[in-house]
This record gives structure tokens, sequence and C-alpha cells, in this order.
């Protein structure tokens, strides 16, 4: 004779929850915050939706929880640029993150933190002031940077740090959307070379 197996019915499978965010962060990488679906995000993290909910709350925290992923992970080449020796080192630092995480073979192409609400809705506006906050912060940490720069001596004493960090940081981001476009590593390192020639630029 059979005998049923005991347990709760339709309890849901155990699953990982750093491998799921990490599927969650590709599919908001490529698609952005309002092109990825419900059910793209699910299908990727192979749960339900209910499960998504219960582990991560609404699809806003979970893109919150996906940048600082981001943050930590692809992105993480701006914090070890900080500590190069000198502020051009630091540029150099940055530009080269920049075009080997946005146009890695593995990954979408693109930044995450430059495409991932540009088009959003006033439903999403939530999401656009956060990634606008999460690149004024990566602008803050250069700025401060090159402040310590100019005081060291690094830096001429009449450099504006904050013009020199707004400089950078808007070409990083225009590697980025160069980049989405399919403009290819080769060429993009080599823009970034080309903007370190004359260091500072001004």
């Amino acid at each position: 004779m059979e005998t049923k197996r005991s347990g709760p019915v339709g309890r849901p499978r155990g699953f990982d929850a750093d491998e799921a965010l990490e599927r969650a962060m590709l599919v908001f990488w490529r698609h952005g915050y309002e092109g990825a679906s419900t059910a793209n995000l699910t299908n990727a993290m192979g749960i339900s939706t209910t499960s998504m909910y219960a582990a991560f709350g609404n699809k806003e925290k979970l893109f919150r929880r996906v940048l600082e992923r981001y943050t930590e992970g692809p992105s993480a080449y701006l914090v070890r640029a900080m500590e190069e020796p000198t502020a051009r080192d630091v540029a150099a630092a940055v530009l080269a993150g920049t075009v080997r995480t946005t146009t890695r073979p593995a990954n979408p192409q693109g930044c995450l933190g430059v495409h991932g609400a540009l088009t959003a809705s006033d439903s999403g506006q939530e999401v656009r002031d956060l990634l606008v906050a999460w690149r004024n912060e990566g602008y803050s940490s250069v700025r401060e940077r090159f402040q310590r720069a100019v005081d060291d001596g690094d830096l001429p004493v009449d450099t504006d740090p904050g013009l020199l960090a707004r400089y950078l940081t808007t070409f990083a981001h225009g590697i980025a959307v160069q980049a989405a476009s399919g403009v290819d590593r080769e060429e993009l390192q080599e823009l970034a070379d080309a903007a370190l020639r004359n260091w500072p630029p001004f």
C-alpha cells in the first residue's frame, strides 16, 4: 500500500537568493526598469511571483537590491579607482573600468545606472530619482578625490575639482551610452586614451 507524503501542499521550493538577485540584475540591466516585466524577472530568477514578493518585496524594492549588487559587483571599479595614487591614474582607472564593464561579452552592454530608468514613466519616478542619486554619489566621490589631489599638489592649485569630476563622469557616462549602441571595446578605449592625453584637460 502506497503511503501519502506528509507536509504542506504547494510549498515553494527553496532557491538561492543570491543567484536570483544576479539574474534579476541582468534583466534590469538589459531591459531597464520599466522594460523588465514581472514575468521577465520571475522567469529569469526561476521563482514564482509570490516568492519574489516574499523574498524581495515589490519590483522597486527588488531594483534597489539589484542596484546595491551592481554597485558592489560590476561597478566596484569606481571605488577601487579612488585609491589610485594620482588624479590622472584615478581618471584612467575610471574610464578603463567603464569600458571594461559596459562591453563585457557575458553581460548586457552599457551601464545599469545610466540606462536603468532614463525612459521611465511617472510611475517610475522614484527609480529615476534613485539612479540620479546613485550617479551623483559617484560624481561626489570623484570630486572629493580630485579636491585631495589639489590639496596634495597633484593637480594645479587653480583646478576646479567639481568641474573636473563632472567632465570625467560625463565622459564615462558617454562611453556607457556608446557601448549600449554597439561601439566596440577597442574603439571606446581609444576614446578614453584620447581624453587622457592632455591631463588635466583645462
